[in-house]
């Protein structure tokens, strides 16, 4: 059964498969709707982006990821 999620703009539910080609969004709207908002800075980031370089450990820890996700038999991560 796949997973069901909350579309971010109207809250009403989604499930997360190839049915749904807006996901997380229910529909083109309310994809646009979010863009809109990030495009007119309504939406940020919260935390200041660093200009420090990544440490040992985060590198470790993306490699650890896409090492996992590479083995996932998903094709939403393939893509």
């Amino acid at each position: 059964m796949p997973a069901k999620v909350n579309c971010p703009t109207c809250e009403q539910g989604v499930e997360w498969g190839p049915q749904s080609p807006y996901r997380p969004f229910c529909s083109k709207r309310c994809q646009l709707i979010d863009l809109g908002e990030w495009s007119s800075e309504s939406n940020s980031i919260s935390t200041p982006l660093s200009n420090e370089p990544q440490s040992a450990d985060a590198s470790a820890f993306i490699e650890e990821i896409e090492a996992m996700l590479a083995k996932s038999e998903d094709s939403f991560f393939k893509d």
